[in-house]
């Protein structure tokens, strides 16, 4: 992707895919405005808090992207005004007749779900729920969202998982990769039981609440560091999630990494194997090869996709890890990541395609199946 390159859009049209295939985008982000969108979703109490504070007034950003870097939105999926990924109108046009996909899942990363305040991170995320089904799922029938989760207290974000579980349209729930602790750690078991018997994937997301650094030894100085270094999160979440028996204890748990790179897995999976057959007689519930139980558990949305060039990329990744079912399409909009429609690291005529594009999906989604044809 060349920094200011003209970008092309092609559409779809008629509702009929770019890809020749059916599509489900499994990472499309939408954007919380501004506080004052969620205002007329907290009770007076919460209202009247925000005003006497000045809560409202702040900017609750998630993200070390500088807002008007390319990278956090391409210049033909920039709203004349606000922010990217603030205007339903250009997600339809973009994704949903852009690409022609028949469903979009929708996450929401904002500053509330990491919030220090454990009542007001719960109280805000339930806000920002009840604003997306009013605002985007009830006027698009083609969206299903992840419920959005305060993140510091795995209780409440179990919690706010039941209260929103009945809502059909909400087909996962989000957390992100780097958080207090470990990700397999008991710590965040609530949230994995309460998504496991609602049928939910645990979509976890690049991206941390920044009160501890993203690499081991210390704060970088720099963007480039962070972004490079969410792989390495990725990696240590796979770790923590097989060594600590997540998947034992939650058979049925499907966890989506949403943004993690992708190309980085075969490796540490190597690794992984090769190590857990010298010491497993420590993790006795880690009872298949690492390798097998990644691949029945984790998948792994296909933007970006960090790759070298050359023929058939999609296709070595599923030969490396002997499985066509880990990937999920995803165009991760309104981010800059590739031009026009060349969102699929894969030739649309490989049978690979329509496994990837759809089929996965509809199999770590459950509840797509009630809503699309």
């Amino acid at each position: 992707m060349a920094q200011g390159a003209e970008t092309t859009v092609v559409r779809a049209g008629d509702g009929a895919s770019v890809f020749g295939s059916p599509a489900v985008d499994c990472d499309a982000h939408i954007v919380v405005p501004s506080i004052k969108a969620i205002m007329p979703y907290l009770d007076a109490y919460w209202r009247q808090q925000f005003l006497n504070r000045g809560i409202d007034k702040l900017s609750w950003s998630l993200t070390s992207e500088a807002p008007n870097a390319p990278i956090s939105g391409r210049p033909d999926w920039r709203p004349a005004q606000g922010k990217p990924g603030t205007d339903l109108a250009m997600l339809r046009a973009a994704v949903l007749d852009g690409f022609g996909v028949q469903t979009a899942i929708a996450t929401c990363l904002w500053g509330g779900a990491v919030l220090h305040s454990e009542d007001m991170s719960a109280v805000v995320c339930a806000a920002v729920n009840d604003w997306i089904a009013a605002e985007w799922l009830d006027k698009e029938p083609r969206l299903r969202a992840s419920i959005v989760l305060p993140l510091g207290n795995p209780d409440l974000a179990a919690e706010e998982i039941e209260r929103r579980a009945g809502d059909r349209r909400f087909v996962s729930a989000t957390m992100l990769v780097a958080g207090e602790t470990p990700l397999g750690k008991r710590h965040n078991w609530p949230i994995f039981r309460a998504a496991e018997k609602h049928g939910m994937p645990v979509a976890v997301h690049a991206g941390s609440a920044y009160h501890h650094p993203m690499m081991a030894n210390g704060y970088g100085s720099y963007f480039l560091e962070d972004y490079v270094a969410q792989a390495f999160a990725f990696e240590s979440a796979t770790l923590s999630l097989v060594s600590e028996g997540v998947f034992a204890k939650f058979p049925n748990l499907k966890i989506v990494f949403q943004e993690s790179g992708v190309t980085w897995l075969p490796a540490c999976l190597w690794r992984f194997n090769k190590t857990w057959r010298g010491v497993r007689a420590e993790v006795p519930w880690v009872k298949r090869p690492p390798k097998d139980i990644v691949r029945d558990h984790i998948r792994l949305t296909t933007q970006p996709f960090d790759e070298p060039d050359g023929a058939r990329r999609l296709e070595r990744f599923c030969e490396m890890l002997d499985s066509d079912r880990m990937l999920l399409f995803s165009t991760d909009y309104p981010h800059w990541h590739y031009e026009g429609t060349d969102a699929l690291p894969l030739d649309p005529a490989s049978p690979l395609a329509r496994r990837v594009l759809r089929d996965n999906a509809m199999e770590t989604y459950p509840r797509l199946t009630e809503a699309t044809p």
